[in-house]
């Protein structure tokens, strides 16, 4: 991610910390299935960090200089169009398939499509936003700078909605802004917040003290909602019903991975976009002294740990259990960021390159 000019390197104050062992297996058991074979549709844009799906099929994604796309369903892999992952064009698209329905003006990250067919943002810079993509008009729910409790929006990341109309959505860091992202995992301060935003404009902090608060997704019963700790290796639920309502627990933890957003399938799985593998350095590094933290922050970024090569997605039940694990190298396309699985077909998004991607989800 290139930083806006000019952005300054801001100072860490790492905070010690012991995280758990790496799983031993840290892949699923006998029986482990490779990422199935990857279509690829280029965007004429960089960066689509998320993914969503219409109510007529289209494909909603964002890109870094701010534009909120639409793919038609020709070439979208609906009717056998699209690359494959050994670079074979199947029909691909054209410019006449992608469709610039507005511009933000900042960097849009999370997407979500509402029911009444306007799209839910969270730009980094803007804030929640709301777009309505038959006029290409951009409203602000919620303004960065304004923010929530007194304090402004750091990184509005990503969202989920209610049926209400009640949005979920999470603030990844009070003391980072994106262009330094890395600083809050190196960091690892917890200044990340899962924000409820009401109907009526109201807005509340659900929960705080989060690792970099990431994806956001209800459950089908809207029971409860998670929110990705990307610091913490964890899927972190805040339950909304019952005998547990308001208390805070985890539906995953220990993951073996950097995971960034997640959502509810149509097949009633979450699924996790697995960023990048942990590090071992980044482990090694958080009970040690500060000091060293520091020192990795202020080496140039070329040196500095950065994302595996490598498109990565995992899939779990409404109790945690694991149910894909889906991991390869695919030519082109890396890094994966946003992940929806609509009827068979996981739509993937990246925080890296100039495509989107899908594959078809395998039998289990």
């Amino acid at each position: 991610m290139t930083p806006r000019s000019g952005a300054h390197r801001p100072h860490v104050r790492p905070v010690v910390w012991h995280p758990p062992a790496f799983p031993a297996r840290a892949r699923r058991a006998a029986g482990d299935t490779p990422l199935p074979p990857v279509r690829l549709f280029p965007i004429v844009g960089a960066g689509p960090e998320d993914v969503a799906l219409d109510a007529e099929g289209r494909i909603v994604t964002c890109v870094e200089d701010g534009r909120v796309l639409r793919l038609s369903p020709r070439g979208t892999g609906m009717d056998g169009g699209g690359i494959d992952g050994g670079g074979m064009d199947r029909g691909g698209m054209d410019g006449r398939d992608v469709e610039v329905v507005a511009t933000t003006g900042g960097r849009p990250l999370g997407v979500e499509v509402d029911r009444d067919g306007t799209y839910v943002v969270c730009d980094a810079y803007r804030g929640l936003l709301r777009v309505d993509p038959d006029r290409g008009a951009v409203t602000e729910l919620v303004a960065a700078a304004e923010g929530v409790a007194g304090k402004p929006l750091g990184i509005c990341d990503n969202a989920s909605i209610a049926a209400d109309g009640t949005i979920w959505f999470s603030d990844s860091s009070s003391r980072f802004t994106l262009e330094h992202w890395k600083a809050d995992l190196l960091e690892h301060s917890g200044t990340g917040r899962l924000i409820r935003r009401d109907p009526d404009g109201h807005t509340e902090v659900a929960v705080d003290g989060l690792h970099f608060a990431n994806g956001v997704a209800l459950a089908a019963d809207e029971s409860f909602v998670v929110v990705i700790e990307t610091g913490a290796y964890r899927l972190t639920r805040l339950w909304l019903t019952g005998p547990r309502a308001g208390t805070v627990d985890r539906l995953v933890d220990n993951l073996p991975a950097f995971a960034d957003n997640v959502s509810l399938g149509s097949d009633g799985l979450f699924w996790i976009a697995m960023a990048s593998p942990r590090k071992a350095i980044v482990d090694w590094l958080a009970p040690k002294h500060p000091v060293l933290r520091k020192a990795v922050w202020a080496l140039p970024e070329a040196l500095q740990p950065g994302p595996a090569d490598t498109a990565w997605v995992q899939a779990v039940t409404a109790t945690g259990e694991l149910v894909h694990d889906l991991q390869a190298r695919v030519d082109g396309f890396s890094m994966v960021t946003g992940v929806r699985e609509h009827h068979g077909v996981v739509w993937l998004g990246s925080l890296h390159g100039e495509a989107v991607a899908a594959f078809d989800v395998p039998p289990v």
